[in-house]
């Protein structure tokens, strides 16, 4: 059984720690320290069509196992390779600094928690476009250009609006500056648009 400490860790590193042990392994054992968590570990294993099993073991302290199937929960399972992700026919579309309504702080978190979400998606967006105050997320400074820079090594276009860059005097340090017209096109012909 491979075992995860996630105590003190924000959603959803829990759910993607527990998600990529799950590509190797085929029972693991997660510990958090928030009912949340557990909640969202439970969805992705009915997600998955895995066996989920969770116990509180004190306040503050949940232990959470899933296993694919009948798995002998004492036991460490055969590794198998990581699954490589792949571009599927998506893009993301960002247009403010922080994600929801509400306190920017929480805000601001829950959009650098998307970005970074995106990364660890099995299928990764053909193309993620930033525009109005979301071309903040683009900026040499930005919480999350690391996460942008992994996924445009990986093949995912990262586009920033040109005028709004300007408007808020910032250069880009990741991705490709463009201009309303061309967002509109890539817009118009996406099969999907996903926007935090």
């Amino acid at each position: 059984m491979f075992k995860i400490d996630a105590l003190g860790k924000a959603c959803p590193l829990p759910v993607i720690e527990t998600k990529k042990a799950l590509r190797e392994h085929e029972v693991v054992e997660t510990i958090v320290d928030n009912e949340i968590a557990t909640q969202n570990l439970k969805k992705m294993a009915e997600q998955l069509g895995y066996i989920y099993q969770m116990d509180q073991d004190r306040p503050g302290h949940y232990t959470v196992v899933i296993s694919k199937g009948n798995a002998d929960l004492t036991e460490t399972a055969p590794q198998v390779a990581e699954p490589v992700a792949t571009v599927d026919d998506y893009i993301v579309v960002v247009d403010t600094n922080v994600m929801g309504r509400g306190s920017d702080e929480l805000g601001k978190n829950l959009l650098k928690g998307f970005i970074y979400s995106l990364t660890e998606q099995d299928v990764l967006p053909q193309k993620v476009i930033f525009y109005n105050g979301g071309v903040q997320s683009v900026a040499a400074d930005a919480d999350s250009l690391e996460d942008l820079q992994g996924l445009a090594e990986q093949g995912v276009e990262i586009y920033a609006c040109g005028a709004c860059l300007n408007f808020y005097e910032l250069t880009a340090a990741v991705g490709e500056v463009t201009n309303m017209y061309r967002i509109v096109e890539m817009m118009r012909q996406a099969p999907k648009i996903v926007k935090p």
